[in-house]
């Protein structure tokens, strides 16, 4: 039995994320990104606050629907055609603690600080829609730094990689320098597990 043409429909993706964009274009997924406001702003109007009491289970996926929604009422707002939309948010845990991006170069080097010699979760949950169902997947995976020094964090964080990323690093850039070992998804630590984005996707119908 033969396979179906890979789809030639285009998707919206609510994020200005370039690395989300980069994981689409690496499984062929046709989209326009819903971009946000501001330079280095990925969600402006979507509030990224930990609520009291909130694990980091409930605070990803919460925060990922939230985005579809407020992806969806952009779509609407700027008149544009229906199509699925995606939308993603990526979060770290340590300890039992959320660690989201940093607020300036000593916050990234007081979070990689912690992050160095132990090993961390990295939780990635994907939202996709038509405009009325909404279905969503997580992705779970351990990350362990080897030990790190206050010369090596200050040298990552002066290069600007650490800004605007959860946790202060990026695994696809110099901080893979930084990993000893990952278990899970490479994609979702990046920002967008593919397996479970593709298994949404053909759940909505879009042929890969």
């Amino acid at each position: 039995m033969s396979r179906p043409a890979p789809s030639t429909m285009s998707i919206y993706l609510a994020s200005n994320s370039p690395r989300r964009r980069e994981l689409l274009h690496q499984i062929h997924v046709r989209h326009e990104a819903l971009l946000f406001r501001g330079p280095g702003r990925e969600d402006h109007d979507i509030n990224e606050d930990v609520r009291p009491g909130e694990d980091a289970f409930t605070y990803v996926q919460r925060v990922a629907q939230a985005k579809a929604e407020g992806g969806i009422q952009r779509m609407h707002w700027r008149g544009l055609p229906p199509q699925l939309l995606l939308a993603a948010d990526t979060t770290l845990e340590l300890d039992g603690e959320i660690i989201g991006k940093p607020d300036n170069e000593s916050h990234a080097m007081e979070i990689l600080r912690r992050l160095s010699g132990r090993t961390h979760q990295v939780l990635t949950a994907v939202v996709l829609t038509d405009g009325k169902r909404f279905a969503q997947r997580l992705s779970v995976s351990q990350v362990r730094f080897r030990r790190l020094d206050d010369e090596e964090i200050h040298h990552y964080v002066s290069s600007g990689e650490a800004a605007d990323k959860a946790g202060a690093y990026g695994i696809q850039g110099r901080a893979a320098m930084f990993i000893e070992e990952i278990r899970g998804s490479y994609s979702g630590i990046m920002g967008l597990p593919l397996f479970e984005t593709a298994a949404l996707l053909q759940e909505f119908g879009y042929s890969l």
